[in-house]
């Protein structure tokens, strides 16, 4: 396959291992044109010194890991909507799916495509913006480069309350959870950083937008029939990001934050306080101060919670 690529077998099993699978010994048959057609265009970005071999693992890495998650995800989707539907259990909804999934492979790979070039094209956009915005170089090596709003929300006990349910009722509770927490998100301008399992990282651009995605979900999730308590947290800061993650001191205190909240309540610092008190929506919501909480790695911060005022 390398050579018919046009590469080295070294970067061959680079290029594969990049792509999450293990490896494979040399007189198994497993490859095809595909395969070889994808290595070659990579081989060429390197090559002509587009992209230098870092950057082309990372870029691998990203596709894979993605993907990876994508197809799982829609394929136990289409095995839920078939024991649903057709009122089976998982094993025979799942060689249901396995039969019809070569019939919908066209339309799932088109709204790939679509997807990922409207994804593409709204972060080009806000990119473009921000660079405008920032034009003064900066030499502090401790400078977090993107000044984001973020928080999390996260479920309360659910530790506990998952060693009580069945699998069916916890994986439903999941799926709310998680369903209606990018259905707020991303609804208000704001976009879902990660999900891990009891809690959902968002981040925005501005305090205005993450506090009304803060609230609203935390007021969505409480209304749903069969949700555990929920609580929330937002910190305006800098942030760096990496492989499809943020990170910084303003992360680790909106974690730390969220896990002193009380339930229903939402914790800010006070430097988020003061950019929402100057903000647009500071009429629309009021601020308490809370007792001085220890934050695990922080020390004493003194948290304010954001209560949004009754329309």
């Amino acid at each position: 396959m390398a050579e018919q690529a046009g590469v080295s077998v070294d970067f061959a099993r680079t290029f594969w291992k990049a792509m999450g699978f293990p490896n494979v010994q040399d007189h198994v048959a497993m490859f095809g044109d595909i395969d070889i057609n994808a290595l070659r265009v990579m081989g060429a970005l390197l090559d002509d010194g587009r992209i230098d071999t870092t950057t082309a693992i990372s870029l691998l890495r990203a596709q894979s890991h993605t993907t990876d998650r994508l197809v799982l995800w829609q394929t136990e989707t289409l095995v839920d909507g078939a024991a649903r539907s057709l009122e089976l259990d998982d094993v025979s909804a799942r060689l249901v799916v396995l039969d019809k999934l070569p019939g919908i492979v066209d339309v799932l790979q088109s709204q790939l495509n679509y997807s990922w070039r409207r994804q593409l094209a709204a972060l080009m956009v806000r990119t473009e913006a921000e660079v405008a915005d920032s034009r003064r170089p900066d030499t502090d090596p401790f400078h977090m480069p993107l000044r984001r709003a973020l928080g999390f929300v996260d479920m309360v006990a659910y530790t506990r309350r998952s060693t009580e349910l069945g699998t069916h009722a916890l994986a439903e509770l999941v799926q709310t959870f998680e369903y209606t927490s990018r259905d707020v998100i991303t609804s208000h301008g704001a976009r879902v950083v990660k999900t891990i399992g009891d809690a959902v990282l968002y981040i925005a651009d501005d305090v205005t937008t993450a506090a009304d995605v803060a609230a609203e979900l935390v007021a969505e999730l409480q209304a749903k029939k069969d949700m555990l308590p929920v609580r929330a947290s937002l910190v305006w800061g800098g942030v760096i990001s990496r492989n499809g993650d943020v990170f910084g001191p303003t992360v680790n205190l909106a974690s730390r934050l969220v896990d002193v909240a009380p339930p229903g309540a939402i914790l800010m610092d006070q430097a988020t306080a003061d950019a929402m008190a100057a903000g647009p929506a500071a009429s629309r919501y009021t601020m308490v101060r809370r007792e001085v909480a220890e934050l695990q790695g922080l020390g004493q911060v003194a948290p304010i919670e954001l209560r949004r005022r009754p329309v």
